[in-house]
């Protein structure tokens, strides 16, 4: 019974994402593949997973056939870490092996020079009896090996040689060798952790990790976004919805303007997403910040991703209409966040939206989330196609947390059938607001209209909206215009035969012939 316990033994990795992933860590004295090109992060997630064994008191041994140990350290001071605890072995060719008289002639030199590698890796294991080891890398004993065949053979050995010697091994391999070596290395490694790095044709680099095999363990599948920061690598782990389900709380939220709760049945229900939809700078990101403000008054936190507009661009908007953001962010109450979408990958964004869900550092739950804009989120994927499927994941995840989720998508033209979505994610909200501009008495007017909303009832009315020194207006529904959807609204036949003009609308319009919307 001892012993089954303790060969299903879970052990830390030192990054606590990275063990989310895993299932909770690794099967403790089993070998490991991690393999990744050059500069993916092997090295750094290697010495973090060594640094937790010194932590927990073990002996770590980091032999590396490839880097010098200053290369090492340097790495480590890099990332402000220290590597006292951590014994390294060197096995790098020499000064001496350049000279042309230690060079071998009677055996083939890669025959003599792998032999004694190898036996000097087990001379080193024998003395120091680590508990973890990190071997870097296969490249170079593949090398030495010149074939496939005798490459496993080696491998296999070392694997067998570290059986029952309660060592946790990982194996780096930098893949610059490709063909089926690496399927050979998958088929003999316990687990098989495989780093990427991703090059945009735009903005940052995007690194992520995936583990393709885990032999006896529950793991998170699919690819991970992660990168690598001051202190190592940060994981984002994928978020799985169905992990975080619970019973529903519903609460009707308000905004703070009766016209917009009379338009929405009474006002919005926790845990929903709402597509905020419209052409540029007809009111959309303003209406998100109004909520906010309506949650703040009541105490309830709430964070906004400002993707398209600068932070300080948005207060001076806030400021003009009179809606106390800025207040409310000193009170820490509102969060403010610029996020520069060339930088950042979704898989980061994601985290962090769901850390701010769950309360990050001590802070109060979120209870509204702006994204602002959806186009900006959208600019952040490497491939538009996954967006939808992420986005429905991010959605399912907040609304079990209860959160209003506040999605503002700019359309491209400013009036009637012009408009055009960049991508149609309508069916994923449950509520969608749409905006549009008209025209009217020589203006460009606003119009607001609730056209979806699956908890519960709201008006099917369309209403003036306007902005101003007192902040957001709506108006009576324009029941005596038609076509105003197409942006060149008709007065209707008994309309104009009354001369009635209401709505929030004054003046003469010209009439015409009524227009079916």
């Amino acid at each position: 019974m001892h012993a089954a316990e303790h060969s299903t033994r879970i052990i830390k990795t030192g990054i606590a994402e990275f063990d989310d992933i895993l299932g909770g860590g690794l099967t403790a004295n089993r070998v490991y593949l991690l393999h990744g090109t050059p500069g993916s992060g092997k090295t750094t997630l290697s010495l973090q997973f060594l640094l937790e064994g010194v932590k927990h008191g073990e002996s770590t041994l980091y032999i590396t056939l490839s880097e010098t140990r200053m290369e090492l350290l340097s790495v480590a001071r890099s990332h402000g870490l220290s590597l006292d605890g951590v014994e390294i072995f060197e096995l790098i060719a020499e000064e001496r092996d350049l000279d042309p008289d230690s060079q071998y002639t009677m055996f083939q030199p890669s025959e003599v020079e792998l032999n004694v590698t190898t036996r000097r890796i087990l001379d080193e294991i024998e003395r120091l009896k680590p508990a973890r080891v990190v071997i870097d890398s296969l490249s170079e004993i593949k090398l030495l090996a010149q074939s496939a065949l005798r490459f496993r053979r080696q491998v296999l050995a070392l694997k067998q040689f570290f059986v029952g010697r309660d060592c946790t091994v990982l194996f780096l391999d930098d893949k610059t060798a490709k063909g089926e070596d690496d399927l050979q290395l998958e088929s003999i490694a316990h687990g098989v952790i495989s780093l990427e790095q991703l090059s945009p044709e735009y903005g940052s680099e995007r690194r992520r990790l995936s583990i393709t095999k885990l032999r006896g363990q529950r793991y998170r599948g699919g690819y991970h976004d992660f990168s690598i920061v001051r202190g190592g690598l940060c994981v984002f782990p994928r978020i799985v919805a169905g992990e975080h389900s619970r019973p529903p709380e519903s609460t009707i939220v308000k905004s703070g303007v009766s016209q917009m709760d009379s338009l929405l049945g009474g006002g919005l229900t926790s845990g929903t997403s709402v597509l905020l939809l419209g052409p540029a700078g007809v009111g959309k990101s303003t209406l998100g910040m109004q909520y906010a403000v309506e949650a703040a008054r009541n105490g309830q936190s709430s964070l906004l991703f400002a993707f398209d507009e600068r932070i300080a661009t948005m207060y001076e908007r806030a400021d003009g209409l009179n809606i106390p953001l800025r207040h409310y962010v000193e009170a820490g109450l509102i969060e403010v966040r610029s996020i520069d979408p060339a930088e950042m990958s979704p898989g980061e964004f994601a985290h962090k939206l769901r850390l701010a869900a769950e309360g990050e550092n001590g802070r109060k739950p979120i209870k509204i989330v702006v994204i602002d804009s959806l186009n900006g989120y959208l600019n952040a994927m490497p491939e538009e196609r996954f967006l939808t499927a992420q986005l429905h994941e991010l959605l399912t995840y907040l609304g079990h947390r209860g959160v209003i989720t506040f999605l503002v998508v700019a359309q491209h033209g400013l009036l009637g059938n012009a408009m055009q979505t960049v991508i149609d994610t309508s069916y994923l909200a449950d509520t969608v607001i749409l905006f549009r501009y008209y025209e009217a008495e020589g203006e460009v007017k606003q119009l607001i209209s609730v056209v979806k909303k699956r908890n519960g009832r709201h008006e099917r009315t369309i209403r003036e909206f306007s902005l101003s020194d007192d902040g957001i207006r709506i108006g009576e529904p324009l029941h005596q215009f038609q076509g105003v959807l197409t942006g060149t609204p008709f007065l209707t036949v008994s309309s104009v035969g009354s001369g009635a003009v209401s709505g929030g609308l004054s003046g003469d319009v010209v009439s015409g012939p009524p227009h079916d919307t």
